[in-house]
């Protein structure tokens, strides 16, 4: 109980909680009202950063969501240019995550990561299909147990100004674990082939647990 009221935070929120909890004591001194306006601020910034455990299938043969949010788009679409793979057609799925989804985000299946490219952008709403290819992003390929590959982006949202990538290239990963987190508001998308689609355009989805796709 007491770990899901106050659940442990990414250590990227340190930062701003910090300076969120001295900005309400200076401001409560002057301002009651404003100083309370505040204390809602900091609430919000700790669980905006909070970093609870998820507990996976374990299962390969499921890919699980890489994200918290709302599934926005599951198309089919050709893979991104930034990895050379514009000629090759993938299933894709969409994640928005809003200011109040907890933003950390977690690899589907098992495998290793064999490429990593960043990409500065624009910061349009992402939960707009174009933020695909005109926003900051970060792009994973992630070779799986199984040989096949499939491919994460992390993508930038209208208030997100920094994508945090927390593995490397040719590192092991097991389903679930952590890979990053996009700081206030964004997208991510996960494109893979030969799979079927258990999710449905609509529903919301919780980070390394949600059943998106199986063989």
């Amino acid at each position: 109980m007491f770990n899901t009221i106050f659940p442990k935070i990414h250590k990227e929120g340190y930062k701003f909680l910090a300076i969120s909890i001295l900005s309400t004591f200076i401001v409560l001194i002057f301002s009651k009202f404003l100083g309370f306006s505040l204390i809602l601020i900091t609430v919000w910034v700790y669980y905006f950063f909070r970093d609870p455990e998820r507990y996976s299938i374990n299962d390969d043969s499921y890919l699980v969501s890489p994200a918290d949010g709302l599934i926005t788009d599951i198309s089919e679409k050709s893979g991104p240019e930034e990895l050379r793979l514009e000629n090759t057609s993938f299933t894709r799925i969409s994640v928005f995550m809003n200011v109040f989804n907890c933003h950390v985000n977690r690899v589907p299946s098992s495998g290793k990561i064999e490429e990593i490219f960043y990409k500065p952008g624009k910061f349009l709403n992402a939960s707009l299909d174009k933020a695909s290819e005109e926003n900051e992003r970060n792009f994973f390929k992630l070779k799986l147990n199984n040989g096949e590959e499939i491919i994460i982006v992390q993508i930038a949202g209208l208030i997100a100004r920094r994508i945090v990538c927390e593995v490397e290239q040719g590192q092991s990963l097991k389903q679930g674990d952590r890979i990053g987190m996009i700081r206030f508001g964004s997208r991510v998308d996960i494109y893979f082939k030969n799979k079927k689609i258990l999710a449905k355009l609509g529903q919301n989805v919780t980070a390394g647990e949600s059943l998106l796709a199986c063989e």
